[in-house]
């Protein structure tokens, strides 16, 4: 029977070559500094004795000594060693190529043993940066910016190893760290709230003449607005002269978008009134503040800022609309999507790919796939073609409306129309096939995804970790794990929320108990919700030894984080 897909030959077959593009962020300044897109999707160790040949083994943590097997924990293991047989040749091959096994040398070899041997290393329990230092000295590896690179990468949710890597490679001769490196290292120390350490790096950059520019400051901005941070956002700014930055539209730019993503659309208006006799605004600025007035749902202050806009020359432009366009979407009014498109039809505005993405996935949440295929009739009609984000909504309401067959056709055929498939577009169907248990397709695309050299990101494993905990795919969860690390990818604590929580809900609790305890050592903070959980099960099992752990070390943890801030704080305000 053919699929329903082919009754709309018309809607999926065009003719266009068109450029892929992907929006990552809800708001984002392009350096032009004139315009923005936005995403409608919205731990004192010995020194360690390294050999030559290391074999690094990334599975999930080993189980406790304070853990047991109890008799009433559900333990299928058939089902936990099952590998499906038309992808355990390739989980095999993993095996075999990883570092120290005899196999027939490649060219990338070489890196990856040495990132491995580093690796190696850094999976031990440090108490500090110097710790970790210490435990490098004598390291012979051959010290470069990739290497660098993908060790900063690869333990960014992991401060200590990573700060304390940072600084052994700083030491080493016959190399210098870039102000590319600086500005990762800055990054993920911000992205782990490390503000007092994240400034020590940005003042050290100081002293180092061209090291901090536009990107240090936009990367620290981020941070702390992301914190909630708001007025330590905007001092930085307020300080640019000290970095060595120019004080003008595209830092100013950086600092309300960064504000606005965060909502802080009060504070975004308070600096742009601030500085307007010195940064004046331009189109840019007015439509990140519209937007962040949307986003609040404050409309009567968007609209009074179109009215400053247009006193300030600058007519309302496609993104203007769309800003409103997207709060209409988030009510599920579409009789006023409507006439703010017709508004727009009037004054000659064509509506982007990004203005039909936000209606079609308003849409589709709405249940209303007829009415998103029309959307897409009048896409087409007005030269509009779509994009991988605009296939990527369709493939998601398509799977969510049950029909998953149709959505996997429609990702075959992207490349067909001249849209190679992203990380975006791999990832919202490897979530499909995962949602809906299909094991097998969920796996080959993300051997797909390897194959085509298409980088996966965090949001790639998630639902395939989550799949597994539910089938209780424990082989699988380990090699997925390894893939992880091979590329680089840092466990943040909503990777470790989700194998508690999954583990824990199918019976596993022994592995729970044990990606718990690497939380808590990395120096995360598990949630309350992953900690009761976790919690009531062993209560439920009469595990009350390894019950008695968890809460030792939440506890442990919730110091830990209270200091932490605390620290944190102290700096920023000095």
């Amino acid at each position: 029977m053919p699929s329903r897909l082919r009754l709309f030959h018309s809607f999926w077959h065009f003719r266009a070559r068109i450029s892929s593009s992907r929006f990552t962020t809800d708001v984002r300044y392009v350096s032009d500094g004139n315009h923005f897109l936005w995403n409608p999707f919205c731990t004192v160790a010995e020194s360690v004795q390294v050999e030559d040949s290391v074999v690094v083994t990334v599975e999930s943590p080993g189980l406790p000594h304070w853990v047991k097997s109890s008799n009433n924990e559900v333990n299928n293991v058939e089902d936990e060693e099952f590998v499906l047989p038309s992808v355990s040749d390739w989980i095999d091959s993993h095996e075999l190529h990883r570092p120290g096994v005899d196999t027939e040398s490649k060219v990338g070899d070489l890196s990856d043993s040495e990132a491995d041997k580093i690796s190696k290393i850094l999976k031990s329990e440090f108490k500090s940066p110097d710790a970790v230092l210490e435990a490098l000295n004598g390291c012979r590896v051959d010290v470069t910016e990739d290497l660098v690179k993908q060790i900063l990468e690869r333990f960014s949710f992991d401060w200590i190893p990573c700060l304390g890597f940072f600084r052994w490679a700083k030491l080493q001769g016959g190399f210098k760290l870039s102000p590319e490196l600086y500005n990762l290292m800055v990054d993920n120390l911000g992205k782990l709230r490390k503000f007092d350490l994240m400034f020590d790096l940005v003042e050290e950059m100081r002293q180092l003449e061209g090291c901090i520019t536009l990107v240090t400051i936009s990367k620290v901005i981020r941070r702390l607005a992301k914190a909630g941070r708001f007025v330590d956002a905007i001092d930085v700014f307020r300080n640019l002269d000290q970095y060595g930055v120019p004080n003008d539209i595209y830092a100013l730019n950086i600092l309300v978008d960064a504000l606005i993503k965060d909502r802080g659309v009060e504070h975004a208006e308070e600096v742009i009134l601030e500085y307007k006799d010195i940064v004046s605004p331009n189109a840019s600025t007015f439509n990140m503040l519209v937007h962040g007035w949307c986003r609040a749902r404050k409309l009567e202050e968007a609209r009074k800022t179109v009215g400053k806009m247009k006193r300030h020359g600058f007519n309302p432009d496609v993104v203007t609309y769309t800003c409103f366009i997207e709060l209409y979407c988030r009510d599920k009014d579409f009789r006023k999507v409507d006439r703010k498109l017709k508004a727009m039809q009037e004054l000659g505005l064509v509506p982007s790919v990004v203005t039909y993405t936000i209606i079609v996935t308003a849409l589709g949440k709405a249940k209303e796939m007829n009415r998103a295929l029309e959307f897409y009739e009048m896409m087409k009609q007005n030269g509009c073609v779509p994009d991988s984000s605009f296939y990527s909504t369709l493939i998601e309401n398509l799977s969510k409306s049950g029909r998953l067959k149709d959505a996997r056709e429609l990702f075959e055929d992207m490349a067909k129309q001249g849209v190679d498939p992203d990380t975006l577009a791999y990832n919202t169907m490897i979530a499909a096939s995962a949602r809906h248990s299909e094991e097998l397709d969920a796996l080959m695309l993300l051997k797909q995804m390897e194959e085509r050299q298409c980088k996966p990101d965090l949001q790639t494993y998630a639902p395939l970790l989550k799949m597994c905990c539910r089938l209780r795919r424990m082989k699988v969860l380990s090699f997925l794990l390894r893939h992880m690390f091979k590329n680089n990818i840092s466990f943040d604590l909503g990777t470790y929320t989700l194998l508690v929580s999954g583990l824990c809900a199918h019976g596993n609790l022994n592995r729970a108990c044990s990606f718990f305890e690497e939380s808590v050592k990395r120096g995360f903070v598990p949630t309350d919700a992953m900690y009761r959980k976790l919690v009531k099960g062993l209560q439920e099992k009469g595990m009350e030894k390894e019950k008695e752990r968890i809460e030792e070390l939440m506890l442990q943890a919730k110091v830990q984080g209270s200091i932490d801030s605390s620290k944190s704080f102290i700096q920023v305000q000095e």
